[in-house]
């Protein structure tokens, strides 16, 4: 006799769930016009279009400041996207239905027109917009489901608040075994004081410790004085080194700006801003002009109705055609000498390196030290990447001997012209 069962019944894993999750997901494919180029090379070129054009607004396949791009040929026809991306106000004044739609879905936020994309540059853009950077369904859910069992089998870890839980555990147990020997030394003092004993080892078992004595001793008062005076040189000599050294230091600046959401929600890329990081010595802070690009049409954030207060202090600052007075944070003194350019552009150094996760910071900080010891180290540790630069051959021939990496130290980056000079 066949019984009823229940899907409640069946036991369902994490990694199972995910599984199926991600498997769903990697169902809704949208199907692009045929007519959109596939080629390596539409793509590439339509992904440098994107992040000089698109970027700070949009992403592939989930909503950002705009809606999804990816699936756009699908949704409407190739003519509708390139008119859409050229001039958007037209294409809604027009009347068009899902334009309109559009534009209210997003709180009547303008795109900015991109009159001057070409016909070729638009192809290629919706070649990368329906092609490309597209993750594999099937490998994304497999690596869900394999953190899942890995999660699942290794369980046995010790949570943090069992670790605590043990060295109570054990300090109380240490304690115990004080009373306990304690109580053994009493025990044993009490049954040889009745023994028949000399004076001399009567007067050595009964003896008593006296800490008033210990406390009024020479060798007390040196070893007190010593650790007092060790422990003042130190803080005098740590005071010392930290005279000019502002870690930490994030000053109130005159607009409330978030790197976690311009750089890290939006993902725009600090060159847009900093322009001069690749190409001179300092990486410039950024003009109001370059705020405009994009709040010209963005007004609040994510979307709220009105202008931002901090907004609209960009807004009066170019009205009044006055500078926006920003703090500085990361100031070197005089006599050292640093180059943006030839850290970034040559060396292939990361912002992150120096500056830490910026893109997770509300109000920016000095993150690192910035001291003499702190850039030997780093020119120490860090290895170069003379891969496709014909400036480094020579140097990377002379250090074919060595079985170390060819690192900054060994092409004079601790010599003390490099930065005094």
């Amino acid at each position: 006799m066949l019984s009823k069962r229940s899907l409640v019944g069946v036991p369902l894993k994490f990694h199972t769930l995910a599984l199926l999750f991600f498997l769903f997901l990697g169902g809704q494919v949208f199907a692009a016009d045929p007519a959109v180029s596939d080629s390596e090379e539409a793509i590439s070129a339509g992904k440098s279009v994107f992040n000089a054009n698109c970027k700070t607004c949009h992403k592939l396949d989930q909503k950002a400041v705009g809606p999804a791009l990816r699936g756009i040929t699908d949704r409407r026809s190739i003519e509708w996207a390139k008119s859409f991306i050229k001039n958007s106000q037209a294409v809604i004044a027009s009347g068009d239905e899902y334009a309109n739609n559009l534009y209210a879905e997003y709180n009547n936020l303008m795109m900015p027109s991109h009159e001057f994309l070409s016909d070729a540059d638009l192809d290629n853009l919706l070649a990368y917009i329906e092609y490309g950077d597209k993750v594999d369904p099937a490998a994304e859910a497999a690596a869900a489901a394999a953190a899942g069992g890995e999660a699942g089998a290794g369980g046995g870890g010790i949570p943090t608040q069992y670790l605590t839980i043990i060295i109570v555990v054990l300090v109380i147990v240490l304690f115990l075994i004080l009373v306990v020997l304690g109580l053994i030394i009493s025990i044993l003092t009490k049954y040889v004081n009745k023994q028949d004993l000399d004076e001399t080892d009567k007067e050595f078992v009964s003896q008593k410790f006296e800490f008033g004595k210990v406390f009024k001793s020479d060798a007390f008062i040196i070893i007190v004085t010593a650790l007092v005076v060790a422990l003042v040189a130190k803080t005098a000599i740590d005071g010392l080194y930290t005279v000019g050294v502002q870690q930490g230091y994030a000053p109130t600046q005159p607009i409330a700006y978030s790197h976690a959401l311009h750089a890290g929600t939006l993902e725009i890329e600090c060159q847009y801003c900093h322009t001069g990081v690749e190409i001179g010595k300092s990486a410039n802070i950024p003009s109001a002009n370059i705020c405009m690009n994009c709040h010209m049409h963005v007004q609040n954030v994510q979307g709220q109705d009105g202008i931002s207060p901090e907004i609209q202090k960009i807004y009066d600052a170019i009205d009044n055609n006055q500078p926006i007075e920003w703090v500085r944070i990361h100031n070197l003194p005089d006599l050292a000498y640093f180059n943006h350019s030839q850290h970034v552009k040559v060396g292939g150094i990361e912002c992150q390196t120096c500056h830490g996760p910026i893109e997770e910071m509300e109000v920016v900080y000095q993150y690192s030290s910035l001291t003499m010891g702190w850039c030997i180290d780093c020119h120490r540790q860090t290895e170069i990447n003379a891969q496709g630069n014909e400036y480094y051959d020579k140097l990377v021939q002379l250090h074919s001997d060595s079985k170390d990496a060819l690192k900054v130290k060994d092409i004079g980056g601790l010599e003390c012209a490099k930065c005094h000079y």
